[in-house]
């Protein structure tokens, strides 16, 4: 299991793009997700770059979910960019796809089934 901190690529007042940089949202690390995305979620639009994460189970899928529900209590958005295929899968899998993924991002199924993030 590895762990390590998530960077902050780009910070507005109203929006953060934070890169995570774990590889795996599973049980026994979802907790570490969660504390550490809780206070930026409360105060600001967020777009959690998924780019690193190998591995998703249900506990880091309850993870993205809880992280969802806490930006849309306070009144923000919460959201994942980037998504590598395996993982898109599995949020398609349980229909999550649409409410988690960011609308900026298109997910294509040609070689290699990469998600692909528009310029705009």
């Amino acid at each position: 299991m590895t762990i390590t901190t998530c960077n902050e690529s780009t910070m507005r007042s109203d929006k953060a793009v934070k890169t995570c940089a774990l590889t795996e949202i599973v049980r026994g690390n979802e907790g570490y997700l969660v504390d550490e995305m809780t206070p930026l979620v409360r105060r600001q639009d967020v777009s959690l770059d998924m780019s690193p994460v190998e591995r998703i189970d249900a506990a880091g899928i309850a993870a993205l979910i809880s992280l969802y529900r806490l930006a849309e209590e306070s009144g923000h958005r919460f959201s994942v960019s980037n998504v590598p295929p395996r993982v898109y899968e599995l949020l398609a899998l349980v229909g999550l796809e649409t409410i988690l993924v960011s609308h900026h991002a298109n997910y294509t199924d040609n070689s290699g089934c990469r998600m692909k993030q528009s310029a705009a």
